[in-house]
């Protein structure tokens, strides 16, 4: 594994990198890497924000609540496999039952709770660039989009529901995540 050297750089904001230092390959100073200390940005606005980039909450939301509602659905379709037993299967149709049951929960609620994260990202990302601030009202309103849009296509009154159920969700989230800050020291 290469090694860095801190030592040997004038400037602080940046460190010299020697990827070859335990092969034995003699190079000289000029021609080291020289990698920046801290995060890099496109744009000095970025640096200032103590916040994830959008891409960064989009890939962070739909990755998490992808893997969350795999694992949920999977947990799911294994009582569903194991509930499915019939007298007379053999070891190997009972592991098959368990495993298609999982298999399909998982990656049913794993899409669909990918999706719900996917959704929510954008919306939150928007209302923040919308609005410059990001405060626990940005994520209620996330969050009430997010239930609207997801449930859209069932109609009106299932979108209004499931806004109203999304706002209040995210709510709950934000409460909680203040909650945690306070009393248990994380």
């Amino acid at each position: 594994m290469a090694t860095t050297d801190h030592t040997t750089s004038s400037d602080e904001s940046t460190r010299l990198y020697h990827p070859y230092q335990h092969f034995g390959v003699p190079i000289n100073a000029q021609q080291l890497y020289k990698l920046p200390t801290s995060p890099e940005f496109l744009f000095t606005e970025e640096s200032l924000k103590k916040r994830r980039s959008w891409g960064e909450n989009l890939t962070f939301y739909a990755g998490t609540g992808y893997l969350g509602g795999a694992l949920a659905g999977a947990a799911a379709g294994f009582f569903s496999g194991v509930g499915s037993f019939e007298y007379g299967d053999t070891a190997k149709l009972k592991v098959n039952r368990i495993l298609n049951s999982s298999g399909h929960a998982g990656r049913s609620l794993g899409c669909k709770v990918g999706v719900v994260g996917l959704i929510y990202a954008g919306i939150e990302s928007g209302v923040v660039a919308y609005t410059d601030r990001d405060d626990a009202w940005t994520k209620v309103v996330a969050g009430i989009g997010t239930g609207a849009v997801f449930r859209a296509a069932r109609g009106v009154r299932a979108a209004a529901v499931a806004g109203i159920l999304g706002g209040m969700a995210s709510g709950a989230f934000v409460a909680g995540k203040r909650v945690l800050k306070r009393y248990a020291y994380v």
